[in-house]
């Protein structure tokens, strides 16, 4: 089998490591991949942006299929484009990847649905959406519709702050085509829940919900981030509220998207608030998350690339068995650059200590210069993912994993999944 991996973070780097261990002899090429994927990998300098040289790339190398990880490729149509020559593709169509690129069309597809989430309105004009946020009242929170490297959703305590980022947005155009139009959303309280689901447009795969970490500093402190580590599993994430989830939110939006003739197949990413009320969408994406990818994936028992495959095929999940995860835990920590979220400082030399056995170290954001130095290229350097019987275990690895990581300014959090380790306290 030869798989085509699009993408070059530790998402793409976690695929590419769980294809290689589930089967050898996979061939694997990867664009434009990173020094960590180019270790098990062929890798082709194209980026992510550029379909036209993807898709010749897919036409050229004619692979059983092309697995496609970041969003705004999906959203441009790299999907269509290599399924129109008629080669598999894991990833939804660009209609179908709205659901992501568009947080207007996501809600309105929520509502059709009947899909419990957040109240919201959407506005192309600072006066509509501050009179929406004080009806509201704050907290409340202010998000760009488009797509916004993960940067477009603040937070506001205050109705004050609700006006700085709405004129952020709509006047000063702070992210662009991006926050042309804004969402002024209701504020949700509860513990947040991420739930991968393989689908094929019809049937679909749960696979174990992991918990994410926003705030750069620990003790969730300072601004929010694209994720600082995760953890799985997740006590409260029981076998029972994964079915209600995939009963109540996906199996009615997946209705929906073929209703619109949008059907959305690959991976869909619900992101929930375990409310007083019951779970609530926060947000929908249309591929895997990072770093949940690669908590996830080093505590799947199945084989990676069937499932990917039978996705990628009109109810190719229809006889696909459950999901098999192992029994333990698993703890991933981000290793990040000075001055990540806002302007991360890059170009450090990398030194790795090597890490343990039950510690995997998933490069997000590095590149070799020249003469062959790894050095930093982003704000999410690595995610160290810790493995072991207990989330205590799997934090310790991680912890350790992440110490074995210097560069100038290298910081992380050691405190990835102390709320599950609270609530084990709490029953002791």
């Amino acid at each position: 089998m030869k798989v085509l991996i699009v993408g070059g973070g530790g998402r793409e780097h976690a695929v590419a490591w769980k294809l290689r261990l589930d089967d050898p002899d996979v061939e694997l090429v990867a664009a434009p991949g990173n020094p960590g994927i180019a270790e098990v990998a062929r890798c082709v300098a194209i980026g992510t942006s550029d379909v036209p040289a993807l898709t010749e790339l897919a036409r050229s190398e004619r692979p059983d299929l092309v697995f496609v990880g970041p969003e705004a490729p999906l959203a441009a149509g790299l999907s269509d484009r290599i399924r129109s020559h008629g080669i598999r593709c894991f990833g939804p169509s660009r209609a179908a990847a709205q659901v992501e690129a568009s947080k207007r069309f996501s809600k309105e597809c929520m509502l059709r649905a009947g899909v419990a989430t957040a109240d919201a309105s959407w506005h192309a004009d600072s006066e509509s959406a501050k009179r929406a946020a004080r009806d509201l009242g704050a907290p409340v929170v202010i998000k760009a519709c488009g797509l916004a490297a993960g940067k477009g959703v603040v937070v506001c305590e205050s109705i004050a702050a609700a006006d700085s980022a709405i004129d952020l947005m709509l006047r000063f155009k702070a992210f662009g085509e991006a926050g042309a139009e804004i969402l002024v959303e209701e504020f949700m309280t509860g513990e947040e829940l991420s739930v991968f689901f393989l689908t094929d447009g019809v049937n679909f795969r749960s696979m174990i919900p992991a918990q994410d970490h926003k705030r750069l500093w620990e003790h969730d402190v300072g601004p929010n981030t694209g994720g600082m580590g995760a953890y799985a599993p997740v006590s409260i994430a029981t076998p029972d509220l994964v079915r209600r989830v995939g009963d109540e939110i996906v199996a009615p939006t997946l209705a929906d998207l073929r209703d619109r003739s949008t059907p959305f197949s690959g991976l869909l990413y619900v992101g929930l608030m375990l409310t007083a009320s019951g779970p609530k969408v926060v947000e929908f994406n249309c591929r895997f998350g990072d770093p949940e990818t690669e908590v996830v994936l080093p505590l799947m028992k199945s084989e990676l690339l069937p499932m990917l495959a039978a996705a990628a095929e009109h109810n190719g999940l229809a006889s696909a068995p459950a999901v098999a995860f192992s029994g333990g835990a698993g703890v991933t920590i981000v290793v990040a650059s000075p001055g990540y979220p806002d302007a991360a400082q890059t170009n450090a030399e990398i030194r790795l200590a090597g890490a343990a056995s039950n510690a995997f170290i998933f490069h997000a954001g590095t590149t070799r210069d020249g003469a062959g130095v790894l050095r930093t290229a982003g704000g999410r350097v690595f995610a160290v993912t810790g493995v072991g019987d207990t989330i205590r275990d799997a934090q310790l690895a991680a912890v350790s994993g992440a110490a074995s990581i210097n560069f100038d300014g290298a910081h992380h959090r050691r405190d990835i999944g102390w709320r599950e380790l609270a609530r084990h306290a709490g029953t002791s």
